[in-house]
C-alpha cells in the first residue's frame, strides 16, 4: 500500500467511478462521496452544500488529496436551474477548497474546456488564456476555478490547490445519459426506427476524452492514459514536490481525437454495421434565439501538464468503441 489516501467528490458519476479505481490501482485507500447514489459504505453519503458533513467528511477520512468531480455539469439543466447550479459548483466548492486548506489537503478542481468561447480560430486554449465562457455552466465552472484558488492563496498555501480542464467525456458509463457521447449511440439506435428522423449537430468540434482507468487488452500500448491516470499522476507530483510554488495551478488534458457529434454517430454506424440514413446533419450552429450557447471549438492544450512530465496520451477513440462494444473487424 502506498500509505495515502484520496477522497473523490461526485464518485458515482461517469468521471468519479474512474477517479477512484485509478488510484485504487496506484494502491491508494480511496474513499467517494455520493448523494442519491451513495451506499454509504465505499460511498458516503455527503451533502457537499452542507460544509458541517464536508468538514466531517474530511476529519474522519483524512486524505492527503481530494478529488472534486461532482458538479452540475449539463449546460441546459445548469440554465434552468441557476441557483442550485451556483450552490454545487460555486459555492459548495469554495467551502471545500476552504476545508482543504486549512487541512492541508491537495485539491484537486475538475473543471471544463467550456470556460472558452471556443471561437473559430482560437483553439487550441492554452492554460493561461483568457476565459470567456459562452454559458452559465462554464461561467459557474470557471467561478469555481476562481474560489478554489482563491481560498489556497488565501490560506498561505498557493500550489496545494489545482485546477484541471477537461473536454468532454466518454467511457464505461452506467447509462447512456451519463455522457454526452454515449448517449449518441442510443440516436444511431432510434435511427433504426421506421420513420425516424434525427437532427444532429455538425458544427461544433469535440475532443472526446476516456475516462477509463484502464485501456482495452488489445490497446495496451496506449499504456491506459486516461482522466483518471492523470488526476493520479498529478496528485503523486504535486504531493512529492518540495516546491509547489514552480508547478502550474491551472492543468489542462485533452484527447486529440476530433468530431462533430454527426462524425461521432458516423463511426458508430459503422461500428454496428447500422445506417444513418434517418440522421441529418446540422451545420446551422448555434440558435442565436436559444438560451444556451455552445462554442465552436474549445481544444485544450496540453503543454502545461507536459511541462512537468506527466503523460498525456489518450487512448484511441475507434478502437475503444470496437472494444466496447466487441465489433471487431478484420
Amino acid at each position: 500500500m502506498s500509505g495515502k489516501t484520496a477522497l473523490v467528490t461526485g464518485a458515482t458519476g461517469l468521471l468519479g467511478r474512474q477517479v477512484v479505481r485509478a488510484f485504487e490501482r496506484g494502491n491508494w485507500n480511496v474513499k467517494g462521496t455520493g448523494y442519491s447514489r451513495a451506499d454509504g459504505v465505499s460511498i458516503l453519503k455527503v451533502d457537499l452544500v452542507n460544509a458541517e458533513q464536508v468538514a466531517s467528511t474530511l476529519d474522519n477520512v483524512k486524505p492527503q488529496a481530494v478529488v472534486h468531480c461532482a458538479a452540475n455539469r449539463f449546460p441546459d439543466k445548469c440554465d434552468n436551474d441557476p441557483e442550485g447550479t451556483r450552490a454545487i459548483n460555486v459555492e459548495a466548492t469554495r467551502s471545500l477548497a476552504s476545508l482543504c486548506a486549512a487541512r492541508d489537503i491537495f485539491l484537486i478542481y475538475i473543471s471544463t474546456d467550456y470556460v472558452f468561447p471556443g471561437k473559430p480560430g482560437d483553439a487550441p486554449y492554452e492554460a493561461d488564456a483568457e476565459p470567456q465562457p459562452t454559458n452559465l455552466y462554464g461561467q459557474t465552472k470557471l467561478d469555481g476555478e476562481h474560489v478554489v484558488l482563491e481560498e489556497y492563496k488565501n490560506a498561505g498555501k498557493a500550489g496545494l490547490g489545482v485546477v484541471l480542464r477537461v473536454p468532454v467525456l466518454y467511457g464505461d458509463a452506467e447509462m447512456p445519459a451519463e455522457s454526452a457521447v454515449n448517449v449518441l449511440m442510443d440516436s444511431v439506435w432510434k435511427a433504426q426506427q421506421e420513420g425516424a428522423k434525427i437532427k444532429m449537430d455538425h458544427w461544433a468540434l469535440r475532443y472526446p476524452t476516456n475516462v477509463c482507468s484502464s485501456a482495452p487488452p488489445f490497446a495496451c500500448f496506449i499504456l491506459t492514459e486516461d482522466v483518471g491516470r492523470v488526476c493520479h499522476d498529478i496528485s503523486l507530483k504535486y504531493l512529492d514536490s518540495d516546491d509547489r510554488s514552480k508547478l502550474p495551478q491551472i492543468l489542462q488534458f485533452s484527447s486529440e481525437d476530433k468530431f462533430t457529434k454527426y462524425e461521432i454517430c458516423q463511426l458508430f454506424g459503422e461500428i454496428m454495421g447500422l445506417s444513418i440514413a434517418s440522421i441529418e446533419p446540422n451545420t446551422e450552429g448555434n440558435d442565436p434565439n436559444a438560451s444556451v450557447q455552445r462554442p465552436y471549438d474549445c481544444h485544450l492544450s496540453t503543454k502545461a501538464l507536459k511541462d512537468i512530465g506527466i503523460n498525456v496520451a489518450t487512448q484511441d477513440f475507434t478502437g475503444w468503441w470496437r472494444w466496447n462494444v466487441k465489433a471487431f473487424r478484420k
